[in-house]
């Protein structure tokens, strides 16, 4: 009997995080746009807080965005440097 190849764990953080991403590449969230907070990041996308969170931790690791303490967190990447600042 042959086994089937497991397939990867997708967390739902990957998916809020690339969500993101996509309308960051986009456009539709520009340079210095300040994210929601995570509740109402949450919200939005239809995941608890903790998930919102770790979604952000994600895109600070992928160079999108930048929280500022006591302030938010920004879209960092511009289209013309092609990463984060």
């Amino acid at each position: 009997m042959e086994e089937e190849p497991e397939e990867p764990i997708e967390f739902v953080y990957v998916h809020v995080a690339d969500r993101v991403e996509r309308e960051i590449r986009g456009g539709r969230l520009p340079y210095g746009a300040r994210l929601p907070n995570e509740r109402a990041m949450g919200a939005e996308y239809g995941v608890a807080p903790g998930t919102a969170r770790r979604a952000v931790q994600e895109l600070r690791e992928r160079g999108l965005v930048k929280t500022l303490p006591n302030k938010g967190t920004f879209v960092s990447y511009r289209p013309s440097d092609g990463g984060g600042s």
